[in-house]
């Protein structure tokens, strides 16, 4: 098991509770069933509302090593998108973070940020799916531009098949 999936089992392992049963942990969650409650070294507590909680963010010395989003499973499943060219591709969103497409490199991985799914191909593309009015777009960048740089193309993107939790 590598390091990231092992540390991504124990923050599910310890937040289940939290998130499933809306389980109080100790005074400080309070009236709300609904919460989080961060417990500090020196024995301060913070709860925090689930309803406010838009993602949970785990960094190690190393690198992020996970990250718990609300909302995420609205972009799992396959996707039908425009390839600014007039043609379309497929691209497939996997819980476990992975990306899948059917045009150019195949693999990229992809997480939650700003209520899109970004995605980083191993091809150099940065390719982010995300509501517009009442549907979706996915907009597409070129090799050696970043999620922050002007789009190369945007086109419209529909969900084909939804994955299953």
């Amino acid at each position: 098991m590598s390091h990231r999936t092992g540390i991504v089992l124990a923050l599910a392992a310890t937040l289940f509770p939290l998130f499933a049963f809306g389980q109080k942990t100790g005074s400080a969650a309070k009236d709300d069933e609904n919460s989080l409650v961060i417990v500090f070294k020196d024995g301060r507590q913070k709860t925090y509302s689930m309803a406010d909680i838009a993602r949970i963010e785990v960094n190690t010395a190393k690198a992020a090593v996970a990250t718990v989003t609300k909302g995420q499973n609205r972009f799992l499943g396959k996707w039908r998108v425009g390839d600014g060219a007039g043609s379309h591709f497929y691209i497939t969103l996997k819980e476990d973070g992975v990306a899948e497409k059917s045009l150019g490199s195949s693999h990229g991985t992809w997480t939650v940020v700003d209520n899109e799914a970004r995605i980083s191909w191993d091809d150099g593309w940065h390719d982010a799916i995300r509501k517009a009015g009442n549907g979706y777009e996915k907009v597409a960048r070129a090799p050696g531009k970043s999620f922050s740089d002007e789009p190369d193309n945007v086109t419209k993107a529909e969900m084909t098949e939804a994955q299953p939790l």
